[in-house]
């Protein structure tokens, strides 16, 4: 699949999968506390989803089981929600969720405190956000695809951060996953370049130690190997001729 350059309606239809989205993402935040179960969120965050007439990408995903990605503490990504998962005070949880509005799809994720969290677990959380705006600082037409993943490295690692390897961003449209594959780190090329009516979901993967990573048996949640906490920060975002346009805020 070659990457594709959308057309004015497409970026139309990709705006308003973005802002309902958003408005996903601001109704779990608010509604995050101690004691509800991993289950609880993605229940809620299918509903919502649902009551603007969207259907949640990641549902039934390549055989993915929930609406939301909850990924707890030293979970990286696409961690299984269940009954029995409950949130206790001081946990850090990743959400991850993607909406289908008319056949095109938005992805973004973020990463919560529950409750009071101690400093490095703030300090986590807020660094992985901004790598994303440090990269997107590069999200330019003329620019280079490794631009952006030379910045979010550059940016994690200054923090003693570990930027994780085996999973990485990429395109987004009318598939969940379109090309291209977009790194979190530098690699020695290049990569394409950037044009108008690319859109891509970018999401740097932080961890407190080591970027090695593990995969659950459930086949899907990735871990930390050595049991550090990871976040996540992603959003939709669209290449225009002038800063980028993020169309999941």
């Amino acid at each position: 699949m070659a990457v594709t350059i959308k057309s004015p309606r497409e970026i139309e239809l990709m705006r308003e999968a973005g802002r309902i989205l958003a408005k996903t993402h601001e109704e779990l935040a608010k509604n995050l506390r101690p004691g509800m179960s991993t289950w609880d969120i993605d229940h809620m965050g299918e509903e919502i989803i649902r009551s603007y007439g969207c259907i949640p990408s990641f549902k039934n995903y390549n055989g993915y089981p929930a609406s939301i990605c909850v990924s707890v503490n030293d979970e990286v990504v696409h961690g299984i929600p269940h009954k029995e998962h409950f949130l206790d005070e001081g946990d850090i949880v990743s959400l991850d969720a993607g909406v289908i509005y008319k056949g095109y799809h938005s992805d973004a994720a973020r990463t919560y405190g529950i409750g009071e969290i101690d400093d490095d677990a703030k300090k986590l959380i807020e660094v992985t956000r901004q790598s994303f705006f440090e990269g997107i600082k590069f999200a330019k037409a003329g620019n280079h695809l490794n631009d952006i993943s030379a910045a979010i490295q550059k940016y994690a690692e200054s923090f003693g951060f570990g930027v994780v390897r085996d999973l990485v961003g990429h395109g987004i449209g009318s598939h969940l996953h379109e090309d291209p594959e977009i790194p979190n780190f530098a690699r020695k090329r290049k990569g394409i370049l950037l044009q108008p009516g690319m859109t891509l979901a970018i999401e740097p993967m932080i961890t407190e130690g080591s970027y090695e990573v593990v995969w659950l048996d459930d086949d899907w949640t990735v871990m930390t190997e050595d049991g550090g906490w990871a976040a996540h920060y992603e959003n939709t975002i669209l290449i225009t001729e002038g800063e980028p346009e993020i169309l999941s805020l």
